[in-house]
């Protein structure tokens, strides 16, 4: 389909919008079309301010509310493989096809509550934004926060990502390093003339072993922290002594140490070998103490999850905003041939962020009397 004849309906069915957005093609860097469409859509909504960056698109109640959340999920998707157009299978209640789990399943619930929910009791921003799924040069809500980041202030904010319709609050950080060994090449028939570095690595990699992961416990959830090994590389050729070996760390650290402190960590356990950052991004706080976010997970209940990867909440983070991932579809199914959404979940959380948006949970009811 092109821009100029692709629309949406915000009228009809959750699950139905969800089959629209799906059957939009928006591999990253080609959300043209469906960003139009989801910013005509909203403009025709008289209760929203609308506003538009890129191929992100930003919708605003203002309603003088005394909090504020944000709602957001991202349209693009991984690049197709043989998995468009959607196919909805009724009879066991799932829907096919690229994009349904991650995410446009939580993009249909974003705008279907837009659409109907024009007096919420928090005000809400909307955010729907471009390129999450590839580098961070490109990501539509980085690029937001740092064009426009009043217009994602907020107390509270959800991001849809697929999480089976369960709670899962904050993320783990991540960063990766690599730790060298250093040698001395020589002919391997002469081996002893040489210092052979794929050997010395035998001690980053009895650290590795050694390793007892730091379970922290961050409003009341525990989180699990990771070092591993994810790759390592040596040798010169089959009759050469190596003079270098590589090893990459992965460290996922818990959201209550900061980047900083994370790869000073990195550095002190392998004290001795050079070490050097390759990549590095910040974990993101639950912030489960807040009043907008108690009362969501009264909303919504279920047991609260801490979120084991990287999402875009630690963003909001960076941002003094706390974060949960909330949206429907099982992660595993993410990227794969066959993903697909479960349309129950779908329903549910439409279902419950309305409630919540309504005030329907005994919190937000004592605060409007």
């Amino acid at each position: 389909m092109s821009a100029a004849t692709t629309s949406i309906d915000l009228t009809t069915d959750v699950v139905s919008l969800t089959r629209q957005l799906v059957d939009i093609e928006s591999v990253s860097r080609n959300e043209q079309a469906i960003a139009d469409a989801v910013e005509t859509a909203l403009r025709a909504l008289p209760h929203l301010t609308v506003t538009r960056r890129g191929h992100t698109v930003v919708a605003r109640t203002e309603l003088g509310r005394p909090s504020r959340v944000v709602i957001a999920g991202h349209l693009d998707t991984v690049p197709v493989n043989g998995n468009l157009p959607s196919r909805y299978d009724e009879a066991n209640g799932v829907l096919h096809g690229l994009g349904t789990c991650d995410m446009k399943g939580g993009d249909a619930v974003i705008l279907k509550l837009a659409a109907t929910v024009p007096e919420p009791v928090h005000d809400v921003t909307f955010v729907l934004y471009e390129a999450e799924e590839i580098e961070s040069t490109y990501n539509g809500l980085r690029l937001l926060g740092e064009s426009d980041p009043e217009l994602l202030a907020a107390d509270f904010a959800i991001l849809m990502e697929p999480s089976n319709a369960g709670v899962e609050a904050g993320c783990q950080g991540t960063l990766r390093v690599e730790v060298r060994t250093t040698g001395e090449r020589a002919h391997s028939a002469r081996s002893w003339r040489g210092v052979n570095a794929i050997h010395g690595a035998a001690e980053i990699l009895a650290r590795l072993n050694a390793y007892e992961a730091r379970r922290p416990v961050i409003d009341g959830l525990e989180y699990h922290e990771g070092l591993n090994a994810v790759g390592i590389r040596g040798g010169v050729a089959g009759n050469v002594i190596p003079d270098e070996c590589v090893v990459t760390v992965n460290h996922r650290f818990a959201p209550d140490r900061s980047e900083e402190e994370a790869l000073a960590f990195v550095r002190e356990h392998f004290a001795g070998f050079e070490v050097t950052l390759t990549d590095t991004a910040p974990g993101a706080l639950p912030g489960l103490d807040r009043p907008a976010a108690a009362a969501f997970i009264e909303a919504v209940g279920g047991e609260v999850a801490p979120k084991f990867g990287w999402t875009d909440v630690a963003r909001f983070t960076a941002l003094g905003v706390p974060a949960v991932n909330y949206g429907p579809g099982d992660p595993m199914l993410a990227h794969k041939q066959d993903e697909h959404v479960e349309v129950a979940q779908v329903e549910r959380c439409e279902q419950q962020l309305r409630s919540w948006l309504l005030g329907g949970t005994r919190a937000n009811t004592e605060d409007q009397r």
